[in-house]
């Protein structure tokens, strides 16, 4: 893992500098990481992110070339640059499991250490536990409202590449099944899903022909997308293709509930109760209910 040390905010350093030279950065001091208040409508939070946090504090030192960045930028003096060089974090840090539920002015995490010691990590802390922690109580709330159906994190082209992947991490500890996301696979070991899109279905000349495609390479207990066009029509063809084994169908616009309902009612008419609805696009807790 690359050095974690300039992941912080500017006056961090400067509250060093300015620590060391009045003796206050050795002072024991305790800093608590908590929310203040939850979103509203939300009566409780769900921990994640703790564990990237030890990886990025186990990772948290000054190389070099971030030395001589902070050399050259002036942002703090020589004798600052001579303890960041030396850094290591000596104190003790505590708090809540990953996956624990939290609630306001409850501390999820604690720090024990000098001023200067702990001070430097508040960003890099606040930074991996908002993030990971707000995607897991928003998906705890969306498992609870599944009440049992499975929920796939598919958010990746959402948001920043690397922080798909820590996503996809905290919905899976808050209940997700899978993700889209293979780094986040590979880093982490979460299940991975996914079939086609609607651009497949455009590359061939009919959805026929993308329908057998996708088949004949996946086997029948794929997921065929059937609302590039015409969605009544596509079940029809997603059955006579695959027959009664075809795994799932895969809705991704309109309204997702009535258009669920229709496609069961149609699937059981064909002969294939057992082919399951995915319903994506846009979906929180309050879809889901």
């Amino acid at each position: 893992m690359h050095s974690t040390g300039l992941l912080t905010d500017h006056y961090e350093l400067t509250m060093v500098e300015a620590a060391l030279a009045s003796g206050a950065a050795l002072r024991p001091s305790v800093f608590e990481l908590f929310a203040r208040r939850l979103p509203d409508g939300r009566r409780y939070g769900v921990v994640a992110g703790t564990g990237r946090a030890l990886d990025a504090l186990e990772a948290f030192h000054f190389t070099d070339a971030e030395l001589s960045y902070l050399r050259e930028h002036r942002v703090v003096n020589n004798a600052t640059l001579d303890w960041l060089a030396s850094y290591r974090f000596t104190g003790s840090i505590w708090g809540y499991g990953e996956g624990d539920a939290y609630f306001p002015g409850s501390p999820l995490l604690v720090v024990e250490s000098t001023f200067a010691e702990a001070v430097v990590l508040e960003t890099l802390l606040l930074s991996i536990f908002n993030h990971d922690s707000a995607i897991a109580s928003a998906a705890s709330r969306m498992t609870a409202a599944a009440d049992g159906r499975p929920c796939i994190e598919m958010g990746s082209r959402r948001t920043h590449e690397q922080s798909a992947v820590a996503a996809a991490r905290a919905a899976y500890i808050a209940g997700f099944s899978a993700s889209s996301n293979l780094q986040a696979g590979v880093e982490f070991a979460i299940p991975t899903r996914g079939t086609a899109a609607h651009s497949f279905t455009l590359v061939h000349d009919s959805e026929r022909e993308a329908f057998v495609a996708q088949v004949h390479s996946l086997g029948r207990d794929t997921t065929l997308l059937i609302d590039t066009y015409d969605i009544r029509e596509a079940v029809a063809l997603a059955v006579d293709v695959a027959g009664p084994e075809l795994g799932a169908v895969r809705i991704d616009s309109g309204d997702l509930a009535m258009l669920a309902r229709q496609v069961r009612r149609q699937l059981d008419e064909l002969g294939a109760p057992d082919t399951r609805i995915i319903v994506t696009s846009d979906l929180d807790e309050f879809a889901i209910a």
